[in-house]
């Protein structure tokens, strides 16, 4: 988000602060990942970012033909940095700064192309067992974004060990990114363990930033698991002691939406997206507008020039095809070409954008479910839940709810669920 995403990109930004003393080379660091997780997650996240205006292939008869202008993504610092690691590859603190640029660039675009950046500018290291810690915590993130969950657990498992030689900010910050990984995956008892450890003593010295951080993570996973007044208090709380921060008005947007109540959600969206909003929060707004028939909002919060972005090209797309737009057939076939040649590479396919694609724009509801199992099988949001029920609802198949319905009786509160089936009521 992507996410995520999902949402250690979303959460970890409130440790930002707490990694500059320690951890020169990893300033901010935590910040790039706003946006997901969970995203993340994007979490968003995110596919190959080529904007093809056309739905059948093109082949240029001259070498020389311009085929695309991509667009500029470095400022002349940025260009003079990584000329600089051309000539140094091998100079760590460089090489850091370079990946957590290009990952701060794709959290706030989408464009995938910038997670490839960072992962080479960590070449040296990426394939080492044990890299120094700032290499595994980034290695970490750029697998989290890429949907490679297993791969990014290991890695954030090896930095967390208390008998681990990390520093203390770097474990924290892989903390945090650990507990959103476990709650994207569905793993929800031992999120809300890490949220426990995160404001344990064990991270006291961090002081107040990494604990409000972990009472957010505490109070996010509390709406899921059975107690959402619960969640909002406490994070109304926060909210309080933390004003104007869109990331907890982000959080308490997606639980006002979860509990049915439209006034909170649309004041907290308005707090969310104050400021500089990631893919990710912009794609989920969008999704709200949507699902309120509000597609020309849509519209105009996501232009053209959006939609280098997987996540926002897709939002853009369904609201047009839902005004009968003549764009939308040029919109769907970039993002299935995009979708396509994911799957081809074997690396950061996003089930979810696939599947959403077919539902609601392909009208493809056997394609959607499959797509959307498949989703299911790797992440585990409302958002996934939601799709899932969606598709099994449009194809007919009552029996594929039956995960969500197991989530539902565990605990899980969303009455958006119940409005699709009555079996999902809380």
């Amino acid at each position: 988000m992507n996410s995520l995403l999902p949402r250690a990109l979303a959460m970890a930004a409130a440790a930002a602060a707490m990694a500059t003393a320690a951890v020169g080379a990893l300033t901010d660091l935590v910040r790039t990942l706003a946006g997901a997780l969970a995203v993340l997650l994007v979490q968003a996240l995110w596919g190959l970012g080529t904007p093809a205006a056309q739905a059948a292939p093109y082949t240029p008869t001259d070498d020389l033909a311009v085929v695309q202008r991509l667009p500029q993504r470095l400022d002349g610092a940025e260009r003079a940095q990584r000329a600089r690691l051309a000539q140094q590859p091998k100079q760590l603190s460089l090489a850091l700064e370079v990946a957590r640029h290009a990952i701060d660039r794709a959290r706030q675009t989408g464009d995938p192309r910038e997670l490839g950046a960072a992962q080479a500018a960590l070449a040296p290291w990426w394939t080492l067992a044990e890299p120094p810690p700032a290499v595994r915590l980034l290695r970490a993130t750029v697998r989290q974004s890429q949907h490679a969950f297993d791969a990014s657990m290991t890695d954030l498992d090896a930095l967390v060990r208390p008998d681990a030689a990390v520093p203390l900010p770097v474990q924290a910050q892989a903390a945090l990114t650990r507990a959103t990984v476990l709650q994207v995956t569905g793993r929800l008892a031992e999120a809300q363990q890490a949220c426990a450890d995160l404001a344990g003593p064990r991270f006291a010295a961090l002081g107040t930033t990494l604990a409000t951080a972990a009472r957010a993570c505490a109070a996010e996973l509390r709406s899921l698991r059975g107690q959402p007044q619960k969640a909002e208090a406490d994070l109304a709380a926060l909210a309080r002691a933390v004003p104007a921060d869109p990331w907890l008005a982000l959080l308490r947007a997606e639980l006002a939406e979860r509990r049915g109540d439209d006034t909170a959600a649309a004041l907290r969206w308005r707090e969310a997206l104050a400021d500089t909003p990631g893919i990710y929060a912009r794609a989920a707004h969008a999704d709200w507008l949507l699902d309120r028939g509000r597609h020309a909002e849509v519209l105009a919060s996501i232009t053209e020039a959006d939609s280098e972005a997987d996540a926002l090209l897709l939002r853009r797309a369904i609201a047009l095809h839902r005004l009968h737009d003549p764009r939308a057939g040029a919109a769907a076939a970039a993002l299935q070409s995009r979708l396509d040649a994911a799957r081809r590479r074997g690396e950061g396919f996003h089930a979810r954008e696939a599947a959403r694609l077919a539902l609601d724009v392909q009208g493809d509801a056997r394609a959607a479910l499959a797509l959307a199992r498949e989703n299911w099988a790797q992440q585990q949001e409302p958002a996934d839940a939601l799709l899932l029920v969606r598709a099994a609802v449009a194809a007919g198949d009552p029996a594929a709810i039956e995960p969500v319905r197991q989530r539902v009786r565990a605990g899980w509160h969303d009455r958006r669920l119940a409005a699709l089936d009555r079996s999902l009521q809380p």
